[in-house]
């Protein structure tokens, strides 16, 4: 997508989401991890809602971030990592189904900073249905011991 020699990018998303303390409390899983995409998937549960039995926007908008995130992670050389610097979650429909899917996928690469945009679908009966949708903008770190991996 950049040029950029990106080296294994799928086993350093693989490394870097199992070091995860929050996805793994959250009980989510990478389900797939392609150039400028990943996916991350999350079964219901009912710890993880807000007083009316629907998903927390905390919960969606957490899983929104690591997928952007590591989506920026795909893109760049093996060296470098990434921080969110910023992003907007619009919550479309509340989120309810028995599983959710989280997808990341890079809108605008760059070497200093990366645009992601997100999308948060509910699955259960019936086809899925978008419920949230995220824009990301991640910083490209450089060289910073205590920013790795």
């Amino acid at each position: 997508m950049n040029g950029r020699d990106t080296g294994d990018f799928r086993e350093r998303v693989r490394r870097s989401f199992d070091k995860q303390g929050a996805m793994a409390m959250l009980g989510a899983e990478l389900t797939r991890v392609e150039p400028a995409l990943v996916e991350i998937e999350l079964p219901f549960d009912q710890k993880l809602t807000q007083q009316h039995g629907f998903l927390h926007a905390g919960v969606i908008s957490a899983a929104l971030d690591s997928a952007c995130g590591y989506a920026a992670y795909t893109v760049i050389d093996p060296e470098a990592s990434i921080l969110t610097i910023e992003f907007k979650v619009n919550l479309m429909s509340p989120g309810r189904g028995e599983r959710f899917l989280f997808r990341g996928e890079i809108t605008k690469p760059g070497s200093t900073i990366i645009v992601a945009d997100g999308r948060a679908y509910a699955i259960g009966d019936g086809p899925a249905k978008l419920i949230a949708s995220m824009t990301g903008t991640m910083m490209v770190i450089r060289g910073r011991q205590d920013v790795t991996g």
